[in-house]
């Protein structure tokens, strides 16, 4: 039987070519599915692609570097006693919005506005408002070698298509019962719907690894 998934090199090539790849983790871990798109040039219609497809909780995944740079704290390192540990270490930084050019920060239209200027190495700080409606994730300096989450493969997929490493990414819902995540069967059937590339983090590892 052939294998589901695309080999890596053709997904860094369409994702390189601003396309959206499918990510999927490990069954044993979270075993759900991530849209991922660099952040750089994604589009109004790619964002409400996004959130058609997903829950709408879009994050943005980044370098510690860059996410230091815009002043984007992990938000367990706020002063507040509510806060505790996601158990998988999703490092969720304060939500933002881009100061300029916004209305609300919801639309999808704001949104991908929000995340190109994420990902504009010119972006300073003081250039979004915060709280807001993109959420920001700090990925670990090591990436996926380090943590294979999609976080991190979202960061390692910008770092070989040679563009900024921020990215876009949302959890896809299942189509079948929208209570639910999308199950592997299901994103295959998706992925050739949409022409997306379809790969798995332990594959993403393995090509970061052979690059080392």
């Amino acid at each position: 039987m052939s294998s589901p998934f695309t080999d890596i090199a053709t997904a860094v090539e369409q994702f390189k070519q601003n396309k959206m790849v499918i990510v999927m983790d490990d069954a044993s871990r979270e075993n759900e599915a991530d849209l991922i798109c660099a952040a750089a040039h994604m589009t109004a219609e790619q964002m409400a692609f996004m959130i058609r497809y997903s829950s709408g909780y879009v994050c943005a995944p980044m370098t510690n570097e860059i996410a230091d740079r815009l002043d984007l704290p992990l938000m367990n390192q706020l002063k507040c006693s509510a806060f505790s540990d996601d158990k998988h270490s999703t490092a969720y930084t304060i939500t933002c919005d881009y100061a300029h050019g916004t209305t609300t920060g919801i639309s999808a239209r704001d949104r991908a506005l929000t995340c190109n200027q994420l990902a504009n190495p010119a972006s300073k700080a003081t250039d979004f408002t915060k709280p807001g409606h993109v959420v920001p994730l700090r990925a670990r300096d090591g990436g996926v070698l380090e943590r294979d989450g999609h976080t991190e493969a979202a960061v390692d997929l910008c770092r070989l298509a040679g563009v900024p490493e921020v990215a876009a990414i949302c959890e896809l819902v299942s189509e079948r019962d929208v209570a639910l995540m999308m199950t592997m069967d299901e994103c295959i059937d998706f992925s050739k719907e949409h022409g997306l590339a379809l790969i798995s983090v332990a594959d993403l590892k393995a090509a970061v690894a052979a690059k080392q």
